[in-house]
């Protein structure tokens, strides 16, 4: 029996992130420039991508680009905002084919226009598909996302669009860039990194967590289910005892 065969179809995480380390090292260990390492890095994205589909996951969140990013070399940003286009263009066929929609969280306005551009047509191009929501996480840190969502929050408090006792979670929630999705069920760190690096705070509060050491181009489908069967096995409690999960 392969992997794809143990999974649990009616025990999958409805939303699965992904944080995609490694490009850089990778390309390093094999003596190339790290630019070389974000291109080959987009082949994982789409046999991801395919895997998620085929597994009947309903949203899949991928940390692309972060707002720290903007601090790497200038060169290097340049070559990620280049691979995102091209990807973005290449893989409309994908999306489509698999009835995938494309969504983007952040500050998009950060993006060069030709990207935000052509973020916006792959995602009007989608918007009517409905086997799976595929979030990338452009420009985005969830300090800046959680201060935003503050300031906007206090704002309609200052203006009595809503009370201060009104606020709970689900008010905070309307008002992160996630708020059309459901809370994360398991998020993938590859890499061997073993930190959240600003990814989806808020919504990871009851996520199960799971590291590797593979770099994210060497990340295949088989590396994906073998994170969904680890999911698989473990009891999600949500502060309950295990006798009141039974």
């Amino acid at each position: 029996m392969n992997l794809l065969e143990k999974i649990d179809k009616t025990n999958l995480p409805k939303h699965l992130a992904i944080i995609m380390d490694g490009n850089g090292r990778w390309a390093k260990k094999q003596g190339f420039l790290r630019a070389f390492g974000h291109e080959s890095g987009t082949k994982s994205v789409k046999k991801i991508i395919e895997a998620s589909a085929l597994l009947g996951i309903e949203c899949l969140t991928l940390y692309a680009f972060s707002t720290e990013n903007w601090n790497r070399p200038k060169l290097e940003v340049e070559t990620l905002m280049r691979v995102l286009i091209n990807a973005l263009k290449k893989e409309l066929v994908t999306l489509q084919e698999n009835n995938i929609k494309l969504n983007a969280i952040g500050n998009l306005d950060l993006l060069p226009k030709t990207a935000q551009k052509q973020l916006r047509e792959v995602m009007n191009l989608t918007q009517n598909n409905n086997r799976m929501t595929l979030t990338l996480a452009l420009s985005y840190g969830s300090r800046e996302e959680i201060v935003n969502a503050v300031k906007i929050i206090s704002d309609k408090v200052k203006n009595n669009i809503i009370s201060i006792d009104s606020i709970d979670d689900s008010i905070i929630n309307e008002h992160l860039y996630t708020q059309n999705l459901p809370e994360v069920d398991l998020l993938i760190r590859t890499s061997g990194e073993h930190r959240i690096s600003n990814f989806l705070l808020w919504q990871i509060a009851y996520a199960e967590l799971y590291f590797t050491d593979i770099l994210w181009p060497d990340f295949k489908d088989q590396d994906l289910y073998e994170a969904i069967l680890s999911y698989q096995k473990r009891e999600r409690r949500f502060g309950k005892t295990s006798e009141q999960i039974k």
